[in-house]
C-alpha cells in the first residue's frame, strides 16, 4: 500500500514537470520562431531559418525546456502506463492554450475551449486510476 502511495506521488510530480516542461518549451518555441519569422521550403529558406534558430537564445531555452520534456516523459513511461501517462500530459494541451492567450496573445474559438475543457475532464478520469496495471506490477516483482 505505501509503495503504491509513493509511486503515485512521484509519477504525479513527474508529470507535473513533464507538463511544465513541455507547456514552457513549447511556448518558447513558438515565441522565438515568430521572430524568426516565415520559413521559406526553399535550400536557401530552410538553410536560412535553421542558420537564425540555431542563433536564438529563445529557441535554445525552449529545446533545453523540450529536453526536460523528454526526460521526464522517458522517467515517467519506465514505470507507469502509457495510457495514464499520455492523458496526463496533454493537461499540458490546456496549459499551452492557455499560455497561447495570455502570453502569445492567440485567439481561441469557443469549440477549442470545449476541446481542452474535455481533456481535462479526462485528465481528472485517467488520474482516478493507478498508474500501474497488475500485469507491470507482477513483472516487477
Amino acid at each position: 500500500m505505501f509503495n503504491e502511495r509513493k509511486l503515485r506521488v512521484k509519477t504525479l510530480v513527474t508529470v507535473f514537470v513533464m507538463v511544465v516542461c513541455a507547456t514552457t518549451g513549447d511556448s518558447l518555441m513558438k515565441h522565438g520562431m515568430t521572430q524568426i519569422g516565415p520559413v521559406s521550403l526553399t535550400q536557401s529558406g530552410i538553410i536560412h531559418g535553421l542558420s537564425a534558430a540555431m542563433s536564438s537564445g529563445t529557441i535554445w531555452l525552449a529545446i533545453l525546456f523540450l529536453i526536460g520534456f523528454m526526460l521526464s516523459n522517458m522517467t515517467v513511461l519506465s514505470w507507469a502506463d502509457y495510457s495514464y501517462v499520455m492523458p496526463a500530459s496533454a493537461m499540458g494541451y490546456a496549459a499551452v492554450t492557455f499560455v497561447g492567450v495570455v502570453a502569445l496573445g492567440e485567439t481561441v474559438s469557443p469549440r477549442r475551449w470545449l476541446g481542452v475543457g474535455l481533456i481535462c475532464v479526462g485528465v481528472f478520469l485517467v488520474g482516478q486510476t493507478r498508474p500501474q496495471t497488475t500485469a507491470v506490477m507482477e513483472v516487477a516483482r
